[in-house]
C-alpha cells in the first residue's frame, strides 16, 4: 500500500535550518509530483512547495521563496524540503503529499527562541 513517512522536523531557533525527508513506498515514485503542504494552528493547510516528475520543475509559495528548497531523489524514492532562514510563522506540522491523494501523517516544525 501506498505509504509517505516525513521525518527531520523538531525546534530551532529564529534563523536556523532544518532539512525534512518524506519516504515513499507502495508505488512507483519517480512517475508523480510531489508536494509539501503545512498547516499551522488555526489555520488552513497551505502549499508550500512542489516538485514535478520527470522534469523536477519546482514551485514554492511566496511566503518561502529563496528560503526554502524542495529536491527528489528517485533512487531513494524521498522528497527533501530544506528550509533556511526560518521564522517563527514557519512553525506548522508539515506534511508530504503525492499530488492528488495520498499524505503523510505529519512532522511537527517549531521555529522559536
Amino acid at each position: 500500500q501506498v505509504q509517505l513517512v516525513e521525518s527531520g522536523g523538531g525546534l530551532v531557533q529564529p534563523g536556523g535550518s532544518l532539512r525534512l525527508a518524506c519516504r515513499a513506498s507502495g508505488f512507483t515514485f519517480s512517475g508523480y509530483s510531489m508536494n509539501w503542504y503545512r498547516q499551522a494552528p488555526g489555520k488552513e493547510r497551505e502549499l508550500v512547495a512542489t516538485i514535478t516528475s520527470p522534469g523536477g520543475s519546482t514551485y514554492y509559495a511566496d511566503s518561502v521563496k529563496g528560503r526554502f528548497t524542495i529536491s527528489r531523489d528517485n533512487a531513494k524514492k524521498t522528497v527533501y524540503l530544506q528550509m533556511n532562514s526560518l521564522r517563527p510563522e514557519d512553525t506548522a506540522v508539515y506534511y508530504c503529499n503525492r499530488v492528488g491523494d495520498y499524505w503523510g501523517q505529519g512532522t511537527q516544525v517549531t521555529v522559536s527562541s
